[in-house]
């Protein structure tokens, strides 16, 4: 394998990774007349951007704040926030062609539904601001050197090496490694002795095993409106049964407060109290069983499948104040142990990562390593499901262009 040293190049700063952070970074760091050079491992930029959303990409919230994002540090994307804001999202993809609607809870999607839009912005920009992209470039090592940092990367069976001032990290994190992700951010981090916050997969499905395997199995494709909580989180959203347990937009919210070992507990019938629905059911007519009832609020099948648990065959009119109590407490306080989740496979995001200890909040620059910065998935900033993540991405690589 044949390496080529290049000792200096005109870039004012490597990006590692072309994902939302790294494209919104070489952007508006070419808006500001500084060239930067992206290398991406895939063959082609913006890869997670693309299945996002399920091909539609839901690019930001309009109710994204600090208070839906997950760190070490709940101050940290303060100051990122109040650089780049979601209208200033807004306000950037209108300007290039993209206007959004609102589907649920804020959540922001293109017109078109076409996350591939979302890319192109990015890429006919890079274009006309001279900034470089090169696929299918994997970076093997950044080190410091002549006050700035060479950049090794492979390529067609060779070793290119840059130099440059300044590398920007904005490589994303572990989950779906089909899609080109990789610990590649985090060994960096490792290698220049910047502390990593413990990582675990997040938005991520459930999964239950065991005796209760058989139950979740029997109701899979059944989805139920829900709150969903625990002791630090509560979120209310659809359930989704499957075969291995549970998923939907409300698992998937919790799944990222939730830690091995611990219980989650789901109000089955939120905003509402089953004991007096049940008495307002009785005074127009007892003789209805209890299955008939709960067919009324669930499809049959799941109805049905609480037969060992309540007294379904009951008419509302004999239910016993006891009985009331059992069926008050499974709707309203549906107890659940996941036996653990699906992985980084079908985890939308990382939890942990750099520590934001290492990182000026103002710059994400790293307080040890002038020069090297770290933005996006990697950093130990997480948010909820729903367009979050991609807001903070974008804010990520615009705070550090600034600084670059």
């Amino acid at each position: 394998m044949s390496a080529n040293l290049i000792k200096q190049t005109d870039f004012d700063a490597i990006i590692i990774g072309g994902g939302a952070c790294g494209l919104m970074c070489a952007v508006q760091a070419g808006f500001l007349g500084k060239r930067t050079l992206i290398l991406e491992k895939n063959d082609k930029v913006g890869a997670k951007i693309l299945i996002s959303g399920g091909g539609r990409c839901n690019y930001t919230n309009l109710y994204a704040s600090p208070k839906q994002f997950i760190s070490e540090n709940e101050h940290f994307v303060k100051s990122a926030f109040a650089q780049w804001t979601v209208d200033d999202t807004i306000n950037f993809f209108e300007t290039y062609g993209i206007t959004g609607k609102e589907k649920t809870l804020g959540q922001l999607f293109p017109q078109s539904d076409k996350a591939r839009d979302v890319v192109k912005v990015f890429t006919e920009l890079c274009h006309d601001l001279g900034q470089q992209i090169i696929t299918e470039a994997n970076v093997k090592t950044i080190e410091r050197a002549n006050g700035g940092f060479t950049v090794a990367y492979e390529t067609n069976a060779s070793v290119v090496i840059l130099q440059a001032p300044k590398v920007v990290i904005a490589a994303g994190g572990l989950p779906i490694a089909k899609m080109g992700a990789t610990d590649f951010g985090l060994r960096t981090a490792r290698n220049f002795g910047i502390k990593i916050i413990d990582t675990a997969p997040a938005l991520v499905p459930l999964t239950i095993t065991g005796k209760d395997q058989q139950w979740y199995e029997q109701l899979s494709g059944n989805s139920i409106f829900c709150r969903v909580w625990n002791d630090r989180a509560s979120f209310e959203e659809n359930i989704l049964f499957t075969h291995w347990g549970l998923s939907g937009p409300a698992i998937l919210q919790i799944s990222s407060y939730w830690r091995p070992g611990e219980f989650i507990y789901i109000d089955l019938l939120p905003n509402q109290n089953i004991s007096q629905l049940i008495q307002s059911e009785r005074e127009v007519t007892g003789k209805k069983t209890l299955l008939n009832f709960l067919s009324g609020l669930y499809t049959r099948k799941f109805a049905e499948a609480l037969d060992g648990y309540l007294p379904i065959d009951k008419n509302l009119a004999s239910l016993s104040k006891s009985d009331l109590e059992i069926i008050d407490n499974l709707i309203h306080h549906f107890k659940v142990k996941p036996a653990g989740d699906k992985g980084y496979d079908k985890a939308e995001v990382m939890r942990g990562g750099v520590s934001t200890d290492e990182l000026s909040s103002k710059s994400l620059e790293v307080k040890k390593v002038p020069g090297l910065f770290f933005g996006g998935e990697c950093v130990d900033v997480t948010g909820w499901l729903g367009g979050y993540n991609f807001q903070w991405a974008w804010a990520s690589g615009f705070v550090i262009a600034q600084n670059i």
